[in-house]
């Protein structure tokens, strides 16, 4: 059989590489490309996920394409919503043809003396793996395992008579109308099904081990919908998405400079919109600074509605054990329940869990440095794309697709078959991928390249910082090399 040949793959058919894909369409119109999804359909994230109230928790106006406005009522929308999105992107750009589904890369073997890629793909669950090759692959797997996501073992947890689910792990069939549900996390995911699974459920208990910062925020955008109805649709969204992303930088920037008063804003805020002698300074009063993990947004302040409502509360303990009626925690008591979801974060895994080699050898990845937060040193003709923790995924998305079409481009024009970033010898110190304390990043570090304390190592967490860099500065920086045959 001929091995198929293409000038870019990309590896992931989610937000980023839909995204990616009509980047490429529109800025290299004669490239060759295929788009390997793992999966039997296309949206990662937003078909994957199936829990109660599923949603962003990014506004719209970022989360969405640069090149496509969203036109909804709703800044914060739900995640058919945003599927339908990906899934509209996808159909008005042609790209279903280009799409190979159940086709999860298992490998990559990168080789000098042919300026190529050799990509071992697993197509379906019993077919034998095939081989497919590509001068430049583009990875926008995401950064975690959608085959599973986290959860710790509970000491007990056999003897619990109820149900015990896992939010990536949806059961269609679970019933929980009625009944005594507990949510064991405090993230975004957390945040988001205490007030959906409210509306039915007799009564939702969010257990946290520790508090996170809350932030209500309207669910619709009204300088939006009026822009939207005085101008041209592309003009309106342009403009929101400039303000929002401004804004985003700003209040980044306070938490960061004023972290004690930022912090005494986000708690002042949870306590006006709770019941006079709700436990604020326990419950929604982290002990770490903004912005060391990310903030949780709830829309409309429906958390704090359902908590008003007496639908739900919030507990700040530990698990100290599951009992057959509910979960002991460490202070003793016993919290009763017939339904326990545990929100407890996702299993990382980068780069898809793909090995990657170069001429014959394996690459370490944590051993890599990241260059301008998409290259990795020391292995050519490969990009990837990670978001910002501190903004929507899609504004580093859309910089670093249409980053690599410049990269492309380029090395078209100048009939160059590699190009790669190359550490110094010496000048740069590493430092963790990412600068945040949450345990998901903690406890996946050695799977993610390293970044470094100057440009263009560093991470940058601003994406006017990252335009003005990737879109306008030259490519020939000194460390992004570029030759016309084979090292």
């Amino acid at each position: 059989m001929t091995t198929e040949h293409f000038d870019t793959l990309i590896v992931g058919a989610g937000l980023s590489g839909i995204g990616s894909a009509v980047h490429l369409r529109q800025r290299c119109p004669g490239q060759s490309f295929a788009i390997l999804e793992g999966r039997q359909r296309l949206g990662g994230t937003w078909d994957l996920f199936r829990y109660p109230g599923v949603r962003s928790d990014s506004d719209m106006y970022t989360l969405g394409y640069s090149f496509k406005p969203w036109k909804a009522g709703e800044a914060i929308a739900d995640g058919a919503s945003i599927l339908q999105y990906i899934q509209d992107t996808a159909q008005e750009h042609g790209l279903s043809p280009h799409i190979r589904y159940e086709h999860r890369v298992l490998d990559a073997a990168w080789s000098s003396a042919q300026s190529r890629w050799t990509i071992t793909v697993q197509t379906g669950a019993r077919a034998a793996p095939v081989t497919m090759t590509c001068s430049f692959l583009l990875m926008c797997s995401g950064y975690y395992n959608y085959a599973h996501g986290y959860t710790p073992s509970f000491a007990g947890q056999e003897q619990f008579a109820g149900r015990m689910v896992h939010p990536q792990d949806w059961p269609q069939d679970l019933i929980y109308r009625g009944k005594r549900v507990v949510v064991i996390g405090s993230g975004a995911t957390a945040m988001t099904l205490v007030p959906a699974m409210a509306q039915d459920a007799a009564h939702v208990t969010m257990l946290q081990r520790s508090p996170t910062y809350v932030v209500a925020r309207p669910r619709s955008d009204l300088v939006a919908n009026s822009l939207r109805r005085l101008l041209p649709a592309r003009l309106a969204y342009a403009l929101t998405r400039w303000k929002n992303v401004l804004l985003g930088i700003l209040f980044f920037h306070l938490a960061k400079r004023r972290p004690e008063q930022f912090k005494a804003g986000i708690v002042k805020a949870a306590a006006q919109a709770l019941p006079t002698a709700f436990d604020v300074t326990t419950h929604f009063n982290p002990r770490y600074k903004p912005w060391d993990q990310r903030l949780c947004l709830v829309p409309d302040g429906d958390l704090f509605a359902a908590i008003r409502g007496g639908r739900a509360d919030v507990v700040t303990d530990t698990v100290a054990g599951f009992e057959p009626l509910g979960i002991r925690l460490g202070s003793g008591a016993l919290l009763p329940a017939d339904v326990v979801v545990t929100a407890t974060g996702l299993d990382l895994l980068g780069f898809g869990g793909m090995a990657i080699r170069v001429d014959g050898k394996p690459v370490d990845i944590a051993k890599t440095m990241s260059y301008k937060g998409m290259m990795l040193s020391g292995v050519p003709n490969m990009a990837y794309v990670v978001g910002y923790t501190n903004a929507s995924w899609t504004l580093k998305s859309d910089l670093t697709g249409a980053f690599v079409c410049r990269v492309l481009r380029h090395m078209q024009r100048t009939g160059s078959q590699v190009c790669m970033p190359a550490l110094p010898a010496r000048g740069v110190q590493a430092q963790p991928w990412v600068d945040f304390s949450s345990g998901y990043i903690q406890r996946s570090l050695d799977q993610f390249p390293v970044q470094g304390n100057s440009a263009p190592w560093r991470l940058n967490q601003n994406y006017l910082r990252d335009l003005m860099d990737l879109r306008f500065r030259p490519l020939a920086d000194g460390v992004l090399q570029f030759s016309k045959s084979p090292a």
